[in-house]
């Protein structure tokens, strides 16, 4: 039965894709000079040209203008090809930029990790601590990552810091939030018998409490997770640089819209791939009762 639902989401899966291949194609298969008036023959080959439709057309591997599929694998198939090219600050190939792009989101993730699950820990264990730091978390939480940027900018006056400095402030509550959450509904009953073994508190944190809240820790971490990966794309837009987020961009300015598509569903294929691993690691700490 399991089986069976698998295959037929597969097949809807491959249909909806066809649908949409086909709804892209039939709506970037009219050429764009195509009913427009003639005003003369050097207007509209010069239309053309910047269109990507004159005779340079079809020796540049350069697409303006929204792509049709076909030409949009073309260029998914040239960026493929040598993704790790380094021909000077503008000019860089995707495979480096999403290096820089994972670079920083891993860097303020971890440092995030490692404020947020102990503290967590620390809220969740304590009512006092829990009333204590409550309101500053519901403060801070809400405020968008990109609005701490500034401050950052001016603070640390380093771009790429800064950009890290915003994975860190994004990342903090959803793991925080989650790990006292986690912690803080541990079966009393648990505790009760640690409490009789005298088990000491270091051992009942990591033998007792840790594993019966691993399952929503790491739904904070994988939230946290996916929130970062949003967050970088637009924060590298700012900074620039380096980055997937400022290669968006900087193919926009180039009116390279098939290179902004391809980034954007490389963006949209490596957050699908971070989250797996977080579901991954999600199964393998949930146990059936």
């Amino acid at each position: 039965m399991k089986a069976s639902l698998s295959l037929r989401a597969g097949l809807l899966s491959v249909l909806l894709l066809i649908l949409l291949v086909g709804i892209w194609h039939l709506s970037t298969a009219t050429s764009p000079v195509s009913g427009r008036p003639a005003v003369s023959g050097a207007v509209d080959a010069e239309y053309a040209a910047l269109m990507g439709n004159g005779p340079a057309a079809a020796t540049d591997k350069k697409v303006d203008g929204f792509p049709t599929p076909l030409q949009f694998l073309h260029v998914a198939a040239d960026k493929l090809a040598d993704p790790f090219y380094d021909h000077g600050p503008n000019d860089k190939g995707v495979g480096i930029q999403l290096a820089h792009s994972l670079g920083r989101v891993a860097l303020g993730y971890l440092i995030a990790l490692a404020v947020a699950v102990p503290l967590g820990f620390v809220i969740g264990m304590s009512p006092l601590m829990y009333r204590a730091l409550d309101p500053f978390i519901q403060v801070l939480k809400p405020i968008s990552p990109l609005a701490w940027m500034p401050i950052a900018l001016y603070t640390i006056k380093d771009s790429s810091v800064s950009g890290i400095f915003v994975i860190f402030i994004c990342s903090i509550w959803p793991m925080l939030i989650n790990t006292a959450f986690g912690v803080a509904g541990v079966r009393k009953d648990w505790l009760n018998v640690a409490r009789t073994l005298e088990v000491s508190p270091l051992r009942k944190a990591f033998q007792v409490i840790l594993p019966a809240a691993a399952p929503t820790i790491i739904t904070g971490m994988r939230i946290s997770m996916g929130i970062a990966w949003l967050v970088i794309v637009a924060a590298e837009m700012l900074i620039g640089g380096t980055g997937i987020g400022y290669f968006v961009w900087n193919e926009w300015n180039n009116l390279s819209l098939a290179n902004v598509i391809f980034a954007v569903l490389l963006i949209g294929l490596v957050g699908m791939f971070l989250d797996l691993m977080f579901a991954q690691l999600q199964k393998k700490v949930t146990y059936a009762e």
